[in-house]
């Protein structure tokens, strides 16, 4: 499996989040990509390399996706934040006003001048924290990405982008759940633009993923599919019910598998078998697969009880649709486990595909 590696992810390491209330050092950090990246070196996996994609074109593939508008302020946001007062220089952005949706009559098309009101919206929580290195290593992420479908699309059967800050909760104009630049998606779409006529995004991250599910929600030519903890209880809360199956074109083409706290491998198996079946029916021929691994036992902000003995079956299972496959790294925060129980999923896909 190709592996392509984000060498500037480090340029984003959060210092706090708002979570659950309080302030609390960043879960998502740094680290979680080195412990992977050792474990892959350590069994000999890839090759493993840095992508070389030409700014043209790669903003291109991000433009397919994102919001112009929403773009600008990611790329300005860090130098914004400064101006507005030198002291923000030494803590990170976070937004600290949101409008609520037009029906409440706030107004969503003028920018504020202010840059915390500016964050908020296009912000949907305040656990993301922006600094200065966030854009530069969510754009080399989505190059990761970007590089991945094209590995596929020449004819390897796997790719596997590796990089952080995750993606999955990115939508066309929001960021949020340490995402912002949405590289299943990217990936997604570089399949269909690569001549993929119906490609299938399997989401097996804890937290629904969001952003994915509102990029496409209206195209039935991207099958978007995600089994995660119940939004009743479960981050992002707010999206990702049994009953939201697209709209207009893309009526039918989304499905989410809810599952409660506690649920472990068994049922855990069961939504993926249904996943599955339903990327055959689709008909898929390209396969992205956003890899949170915080479905994990001992995750601290997760709440399902797969262990690492299990992620082996879990990617020999989805070798099993004989795709060609784009993974993309997305949760997973107990640290120390991490590059394991990736490991293992990568190598079950391996072994058997």
């Amino acid at each position: 499996m190709r592996i392509w590696h984000n060498t500037e992810h480090a340029l984003h390491a959060g210092r706090e989040e708002m979570y659950r209330g309080r302030m609390v050092p960043c879960h998502e950090v740094p680290e979680r990509l080195g412990f992977v990246l050792a474990e892959l070196l350590r069994r000999g996996a890839g090759p493993i390399e840095a992508p070389t994609v030409a700014d043209a074109e790669l903003d291109a593939a991000i433009a397919r996706i994102h919001d112009p508008r929403y773009l600008h302020t990611l790329a300005t946001a860090w130098d914004d934040w400064v101006a507005m007062d030198p002291a923000n220089a030494g803590r990170d952005a976070l937004p600290s006003v949101w409008p609520l949706p037009n029906a409440h009559g706030f107004r969503a098309d003028r920018l504020p001048e202010n840059a915390a009101a500016r964050l908020g919206l296009f912000a949907f929580d305040s656990g993301s924290p922006l600094m200065a290195g966030t854009w530069r290593a969510a754009r080399a992420g989505a190059a990761c990405a970007l590089a991945a479908a094209r590995t596929v699309l020449v004819g390897q059967r796997s790719a596997f982008a590796l990089t952080r800050p995750p993606g999955h909760h990115a939508g066309p104009a929001f960021f949020g759940g340490y995402c912002f630049l949405n590289n299943g998606a990217i990936a997604a779409q570089a399949l269909r633009d690569g001549g993929h006529d119906k490609v299938a995004v399997l989401d097996i991250d804890y937290h629904h993923g969001n952003g994915t599910q509102t990029i496409f929600y209206e195209r039935a030519d991207v099958l978007t599919l995600s089994i995660h903890g119940d939004p009743r209880t479960e981050y992002p809360f707010f999206l990702g019910h049994a009953d939201e199956t697209g709209a207009g074109e893309g009526t039918g083409f989304n499905r989410n598998w809810a599952l409660p706290r506690g649920t472990g491998l068994p049922a855990w198996r069961q939504a993926l078998d249904e996943a599955m079946a339903a990327v055959r029916t689709h008909g898929a021929t390209a396969l992205v697969v956003p890899m949170g691994l915080d479905t994990f036992e001992g995750d601290p902000i997760s709440g399902f009880r797969l262990r690492t003995t299990d992620y082996a079956g879990i990617g020999a299972a989805l070798a099993g649709l004989s795709l060609p496959t784009v993974f993309t790294f997305e949760g997973g925060y107990a640290v120390s486990e991490v590059g394991v129980n990736a490991a293992e999923l990568l190598g079950g896909f391996e072994r058997a595909a």
